[in-house]
């Protein structure tokens, strides 16, 4: 008969189990960047669960806010929001992994990710991500994941400072302790106004600032075209917008621009000349004009025209805010660097490429290298006058080789084509001077529609000369660059400060110490004769002291040839038995 069982054969009763540990979630950057983990937050989808932010995401945001980088500054502010959202559902939120010493290269070398999946996999945690690719990675590794959709994209039209613009904006100025202004009107018609009453706090504008950053992490028109030390440019969709904090700028600031004006180039002057230049052969084109006088709008058009007559369009842009068809590829910087553009613009083979708009030395040499290997280029240029584009050239490149690189200049003020510029290179007496052994290599400058020479480009001496040719100051303009040549030269040569002014083309007064005249004339005027046939002039010697506040009038005597190779009477001039003063023509021996 069995045994009846006792109460000591049971077992004892097993002791309530413990609450099953919760849930660990590890996140990446994306999610708490772009703010899908604290929306999934609130919305109580991660309620009695625990989240893991890893110390190299933590370390990254910091690096980059402590850089004043508007991107890190943002994602801080994405971290405290996420703080606030889980305090505020009982989510337990902490660190954890190592702390990198260099996040800035891992970022750049794309191992924060790498990172992170690797924590969650050290911790059996379940990965949290936004990004497709680091969801399809885990799949593939066996990786616990989950990913979030990104938060829905509010539209640019709600951006908090686009209530500052109206249809005639042309830009607006927020900037902290300071009212909102904005700049209406058209190019070459612009009024500033305020634009609010209140002014803005230093909070305010930050706001403003941190929603453009991130919608334009996330918009598929939006760019970070730079962030750097308290500067960032932003492009969002027809919108450029420059944020300045300190220590860059003395207070926060965004100033944000977009085109008014959606223009052809019918609406210009000279459209027909234009168009039959640019469409002729591949064109090397400088637009200049003054900042907001219209460059970026002419410049689409001339895009949109080449483009319906069927060129290959593309352009070069930092940052990429002409508003083209979408026939028409933007390129901007390639690590940074255009010339690596270039590179790519020299395979991909265009007809002709906008580059809006060079500031840089470098800039104008990837110009240069790009025009003179046969593509058909339309540089922007800020200048205040069209020949001033052309300067900006000079010392960027070699002077004989700019008529090859720019033919064109198109000068653009008030919205419309005030100017056009062609050159030409050609072998001549530069205008002014008279004599045949004088003639140089000289750089034509001239008006495209009425065909008139405007300008000289040449080198004077060491000195290269940009000579205006209007009438009635042309020739006073040749004379006071001939001058300031001379007196480098004369110098140099003599060892001794001199001053010259020249009265004509053919004659000029040198002005030098009254002790050294007999040195320089030397013997029976042999020194003066060799230095007059190097320069072209006649020279009359004068003491120093007779130079400047003499009116019309000379204050002081020339220096006269003799027998004795100029010796000094009292008056300090050099006599000879005729007594006439020299002025005679020659060639120096003594260099």
């Amino acid at each position: 008969m069995a045994r009846k069982p006792t109460t000591s054969d049971h077992p004892p009763a097993a002791p309530t189990p413990p609450v099953a540990p919760a849930a660990e979630f590890v996140l990446d950057g994306t999610v708490v960047v772009d703010g899908s983990v604290t929306e999934a937050v609130r919305e109580g989808a991660f309620d009695g669960a625990a989240l893991v932010v890893p110390e190299v995401v933590l370390g990254d945001v910091e690096a980059q806010a402590a850089q004043n980088l508007e991107t890190g500054v943002t994602a801080l502010d994405g971290l405290r929001r996420l703080r606030e959202a889980c305090d505020a559902r009982g989510v337990g939120l902490s660190f954890g992994g190592e702390r990198p010493r260099d996040p800035g290269r891992l970022r750049a070398a794309g191992m924060l990710e790498a990172l992170a999946r690797d924590l969650a996999e050290q911790r059996g945690a379940t990965l949290v991500t936004s990004s497709a690719a680091q969801g399809a990675i885990c799949r593939a590794r066996g990786t616990p994941v989950r990913v979030l959709d990104r938060p829905p994209l509010a539209d640019v039209a709600s951006l908090g400072l686009m209530r500052y613009f109206d249809a005639e904006t042309m830009s607006v100025h927020l900037r902290a302790r300071t009212r909102p202004r904005a700049k209406h009107g058209t190019p070459g018609s612009m009024r500033l106004d305020a634009v609010g009453d209140d002014v803005l706090t230093e909070r305010d504008v930050e706001r403003l600032a941190r929603e453009v950053v991130g919608l334009a992490e996330r918009h598929p028109e939006g760019f970070i075209e730079s962030d750097s030390g308290g500067s960032t440019v932003v492009q969002l969709a027809d919108l450029r917008i420059a944020i300045a904090r300190p220590p860059f700028a003395d207070a926060v600031e965004i100033t944000a621009v977009r085109p008014v004006a959606r223009t052809r180039l019918d609406d210009y002057r000279h459209a027909d000349l234009l168009r039959e230049r640019l469409r002729a052969r591949h064109r090397g084109v400088l637009v200049s004009g003054a900042p907001g006088a219209g460059k970026s709008t002419f410049v689409q058009a001339i895009a949109d025209d080449l483009e319906a007559a069927g060129w290959l369009i593309k352009t070069m842009e930092k940052p990429r805010d002409l508003v083209l068809s979408d026939e028409i590829t933007q390129y901007t910087a390639l690590d940074g660097d255009m010339a690596n553009t270039a590179d790519v613009l020299l395979l991909v083979r265009p007809d002709y490429t906008i580059f809006d708009e060079m500031r840089r030395t470098e800039d104008f040499r990837v110009f240069a290298d790009m025009r003179l290997a046969g593509v058909g280029l339309v540089g922007v240029v800020h200048a205040t006058r069209g020949i001033d584009a052309l300067q900006r050239m000079v010392g960027r490149i070699e002077l004989g080789v700019i008529p090859q690189v720019i033919d064109t200049v198109v000068f653009i003020d008030a919205g419309d084509v005030a100017e056009i510029f062609e050159t030409e290179y050609t072998v001549k007496v530069p205008t002014g001077m008279g004599d045949e052994g004088l003639a140089r290599p000289v750089i034509e400058v001239r008006d495209h529609e009425t065909q008139q020479l405007a300008y000289e480009m040449y080198t004077f001496g060491e000195q290269v000369v940009v000579m205006p040719l209007g009438e009635g100051d042309r020739d006073k303009a040749v004379w006071r660059h001939a001058a300031r040549g001379l007196e480098e030269t004369l110098a140099r040569l003599w060892r001794t400060p001199v001053a010259v002014e020249v009265r004509s083309d053919q004659r000029a007064d040198v002005f030098v110490d009254p002790y050294l005249i007999p040195e320089i004339l030397g013997r029976g005027g042999r020194g003066i004769r060799e230095v007059e046939a190097d320069v072209g002039l006649r020279l009359t010697l004068l003491p120093i002291q007779a130079h400047g506040g003499r009116g019309g009038r000379r204050g002081g005597h020339a220096a006269r040839d003799g027998g004795d190779a100029g010796g000094i009477d009292d008056g300090g001039r050099g006599r000879s038995g005729s007594g006439r003063p020299f002025e005679r023509r020659g060639k120096r021996g003594r260099r």
